[in-house]
């Protein structure tokens, strides 16, 4: 664990961000490392595993609200919006974390090696628990490639592949089982997640994403709601508002701009909607977050979501319903 934390310290002090994370060369690995507390956070997160090294932070997806400390790791298990909260960190100290962005085809390739695990067919969108020392063993090695990119395209697919395989065999591999299972219900809500990711901006008919999923509409609203703690809507407006927050901070676009790039036709719904979220209307929002930051504005999260721009004769759509 030591020679871990000092590794990833010293490349996230050379390429850190105002906020402490630094991409890497290794494609789904990103290294944290934070001197000092920081307040809430708001992503989209990809399926990922974050391994804490140093320090704590705090998870609320949905209804569950985890704090991971030094030694454990947190498994998101589906594409979910997600609050953040570094309690622990000091320049002594720091809060050092590791993302590592799961692949779904690798997870059952390596799921192939294992027994079939008698599952209940829903894997909870957060879970946490020890960190296994084999697969600290991985990511210590992942870390090691960043300075050795030519290494990268030959050692990266043998060494996710043996992680996904210790995760499979830690505590939860039952969970994330699921997640390879096509007949799982996760699996098969998976779809209609990608179509509210790809296309949140546009209105989407739930008679659509029921039948994407191959759900009765009773039975999709029923499993969705289990598995994300949000409706098919309001997972769609959290999408929308945390990219029109992204769109304000990072590229400086005003808060009625960023209203209709989203997907709104009422600017005033909108800011009572950001406001419920945020805590505050948009512009002072964005004010507050600036004046924290040093007027650097926000940077991406630990594996959160990209904001594309809207294309170029893209309708604007109403806000969810």
């Amino acid at each position: 664990m030591e020679k871990l934390k000092q590794a990833v310290r010293n490349y996230a002090l050379r390429h850190r961000n105002h906020d402490g994370l630094a991409l890497t060369p290794v494609p789904g690995l990103k290294l944290k490392c934070v001197e000092a507390p920081q307040g809430r956070h708001y992503a989209v997160l990809r399926p990922l595993v974050v391994f804490v090294l140093q320090g704590a932070k705090r998870m609320t997806i949905g209804l569950e609200n985890r704090t991971i400390t030094v030694g454990h790791s947190a498994i998101v298990s589906v594409d979910m919006p997600v609050v953040t909260h570094i309690e622990r960190a000091s320049p002594e100290q720091p809060y050092l974390a590791v993302a590592v962005e799961l692949e779904m085809a690798m997870l059952a390739e390596a799921a192939t090696y294992l027994a079939p695990a008698r599952t209940e067919g829903r894997a909870p969108p957060l879970f946490a628990d020890d960190a296994e020392a084999a697969a600290l063993d991985c990511v210590m090695r992942l870390v090691g490639l960043c300075d050795r990119p030519a290494a990268i395209a030959l050692l990266r697919p043998g060494i996710m592949l043996e992680l996904h395989y210790w995760l499979l065999r830690g505590p939860h591999g039952a969970d994330l089982g699921v997640l390879c299972d096509p007949a799982s219900q996760a699996n098969r809500l998976a779809a209609a997640i990608a179509i509210l990711r790809t296309e949140f901006r546009t209105r989407i008919s739930v008679e659509r994403l029921a039948a994407e999923a191959g759900m009765g509409l009773s039975t999709f609203h029923t499993h969705f709601r289990r598995l994300l703690s949000l409706s098919p809507g309001q997972y769609q407006k959290r999408l929308r508002l945390i990219e029109a927050r992204r769109l304000m901070l990072e590229e400086g676009v005003s808060a009625s701009s960023a209203a209709y790039e989203v997907g709104y036709e009422s600017v005033s719904q909108f800011t009572r909607e950001y406001a419920r979220l945020f805590n505050a209307p948009p512009k002072r929002d964005a004010q507050r977050a600036r004046s924290a930051s040093g007027g650097l504005g926000t940077r991406a999260g630990d594996g959160r979501m990209p904001g594309p721009a809207v294309e170029a004769g893209t309708t604007q759509a109403a806000p969810p319903r």
